[in-house]
């Protein structure tokens, strides 16, 4: 509406309009089974109303469209899509999308296709929303939690069915590095297939860490820990180190350390006497000779038999 005048116009094309298609009691119109139906209605409506002479104009709206069309801008086959966020390509493997960090499932009938990712809402409402623009124009077809990086939301409706049947789909490797992974043996075969599960980043320097580890030190040791990790769902940069520092390996040799008694270093006992009281109380045993080499008084004052004699 331009203008107020032209509201009282409006209301009444509704009025009208209401009059004839909505079931009443005064129009005795049956009631639509489905909305299509009620499409079919308006459009035939359109067509009476548009086709006949208006009282205002004098002149038939059908004829005056096809005079204003040339004149008109066509509507966009697409919609405009900047307020639906950022565009993301899905995988064609995996009905994932990464946005700012985090990783989003989508249904897996959007494999290759693209998508608007954007976020609604902040704190504990925010939302990341996912449209998909088709046929039938944009349809939202995602809406997760934030996600964190390592921890992907996903939503189990979004991939298709499991097969039937049991699956033992073991890892292959496809370059020398892998090779030299999966040589470790089964802890390493089980911790890449429970790290690819949980959607763990930096897989190809982890595994490598593994594999430098495993030169310096027990291979066995280092395919233990990876299966450890694997069962406790621990995939992160510093979690091979801290499980092998945490559980020593039995066999290897006590690390040797200097001691006192083996040493070639100048000991310290020399130093025990600084400070120390010095001990003046004399011998036990007195001396039998003066500096004089005279006879002491003791042997002065004795005398032995046999002098006598």
């Amino acid at each position: 509406m331009r203008d107020p005048a032209s509201k009282g116009g409006v209301e009444n094309t509704v009025k009208l309009a209401k009059a004839d298609i909505v079931p009443t009691d005064t129009n005795l119109a049956e009631e639509y089974a489905c909305f299509a139906d009620l499409e079919a209605a308006c459009a035939a409506f359109m067509t009476m109303v548009n086709g006949r002479v208006h009282r205002t104009t004098r002149r038939v709206p059908a004829d005056m469209l096809e005079q204003e069309r040339l004149r008109l801008h066509p509507v966009p086959a697409v919609p405009h899509t900047i307020t639906f966020g950022e565009t993301r390509t899905v995988a064609v493997n995996t009905p994932m999308v990464s946005y700012q960090g985090g990783s989003y499932s989508v249904p897996h009938r959007l494999l290759g296709e693209t998508v608007w990712v954007r976020v609604h809402g902040a704190g504990r409402d925010e939302r990341v929303v996912i449209v998909h623009v088709g046929d039938r124009g944009a349809v939202e077809v995602a809406r997760h939690a934030r996600a964190e990086p390592g921890s992907p939301q996903l939503d189990d409706a979004h991939f298709p069915p499991a097969p039937a049947g049991a699956i033992n789909r073991e890892p292959t490797a496809g370059t020398d590095a892998e090779a030299a992974f999966l040589a470790l043996g089964d802890g390493a075969a089980l911790w890449l297939k429970e790290a690819a599960a949980q959607g763990s980043s930096r897989i190809r320097v982890k595994m490598a860490h593994a594999v430098s580890i495993a030169k310096l030190t027990n291979p066995a040791r280092v395919d233990w820990a990876l299966g450890h990790a694997a069962v406790h769902q621990r995939f992160g940069e510093g979690d091979l180190a801290s499980i092998l520092s945490a559980n020593l390996d039995p066999t290897t040799p006590a690390a040797r350390q200097a001691g006192e008694d083996k040493s070639l270093t100048q000991g310290t006992a020399g130093w025990a006497a600084l400070g120390a009281t010095p001990n003046t109380t004399p011998p036990a045993e007195t001396h039998r000779h003066n500096g004089s080499h005279q006879p002491s008084t003791d042997q002065r004052g004795t005398h032995d038999p046999e002098d006598n004699q």
